[in-house]
C-alpha cells in the first residue's frame, strides 16, 4: 500500500540516538580545544585573553555540534525537508540541481543525493549509503522506494536515471548482494581516495545506471 502523502518518511542514515552520542563526543572535543587554545592564549597573553580565545573557539563549535544532533532529514509527499538550526524545503518537482556527490572522510565513504530547487531554492544533502571497507549502512528499504517513486514522478530525464539508480539498489539488496556488489557501494568506489567531497558526472551516472539491466 502506498505512503499517505502527508506521511513523514525518515531519510536519516545514522539513528537519532547515535547522531546525539557522536554529537557528546564532538561537543567535549570542542571543549577541549577551546580550553587548549585559551590555555596557550593565557600563556601568551594573559588571562583574560585566554578566556576570550577559548570562547571564541568553543562556543562555535558547540553550536555546530548541538545543530547536527538536531539533524533530522524526511520525505513528505514529493518534498524532502532537513532540521538543523532551521528547517530547509526542497520539491522534489520542482528542481533545480539534482547531483550525487561522494565524500570521503577517514576512510568512510558517503553517498549523498544533492538536490536544489522550489520553494525557495534551498540545497539538501540526502545521504543515501555510507560504506567503510567492504560494509556499511544504507538508508531503508522503503525509504529508497518511496524516494525512487518521487523522483519517477519528478517529469525531469536526470531524476528518472537517479529513480533507477536507487531501484538496482533496492533489486541488489533484494537478492542478498553484499555491499561491494550494489550500486551505490561500485559508484562510491570510483571515486579517488583523499577527494573529500566530489560530484559525480550526471554523464557517467546516466552510463553506469545504463550497465545495471
Amino acid at each position: 500500500m502506498a505512503a499517505p502523502e502527508s506521511e513523514k518518511i525518515t531519510l536519516d542514515l545514522l539513528e537519532p540516538a547515535m547522531t546525539r552520542r557522536r554529537a557528546r563526543w564532538a561537543g567535549v572535543a570542542s571543549l577541549l580545544v577551546g580550553a587548549a587554545l585559551g590555555g596557550v592564549v593565557g600563556l601568551l597573553g594573559g588571562r583574560m585573553a585566554g578566556l576570550l580565545a577559548a570562547v571564541a573557539v568553543a562556543v562555535p563549535l558547540l553550536l555546530l555540534t548541538w545543530g547536527e544532533s538536531r539533524r533530522r532529514v524526511w520525505l513528505s509527499g514529493q518534498h524532502v525537508s532537513v532540521r538543523v538550526l532551521g528547517t530547509r524545503v526542497v520539491d522534489l518537482h520542482a528542481l533545480a540541481m539534482l547531483d550525487l556527490v561522494v565524500t570521503d572522510t577517514r576512510g568512510t565513504r558517503v553517498v549523498g543525493l544533492l538536490v536544489r530547487g522550489g520553494p525557495k531554492g534551498k540545497t539538501i544533502n540526502v545521504a543515501l549509503a555510507s560504506y567503510a571497507g567492504t560494509g556499511g549502512r544504507e538508508l531503508g528499504v522503503f525509504a529508497l522506494r518511496r524516494l525512487a517513486d518521487v523522483l519517477a514522478g519528478a517529469g525531469e530525464p536526470r531524476a528518472l536515471v537517479y529513480s533507477e539508480l536507487l531501484v538496482a539498489q533496492l533489486r541488489a539488496e533484494a537478492r542478498g548482494e553484499p555491499a561491494p556488489g550494489r550500486p551505490l557501494f561500485q559508484l562510491a568506489s570510483v571515486v579517488p581516495p583523499g577527494k573529500l567531497a566530489r560530484r559525480l558526472h550526471p554523464d557517467a551516472v546516466t552510463r553506469f545506471v545504463a550497465t545495471l539491466g
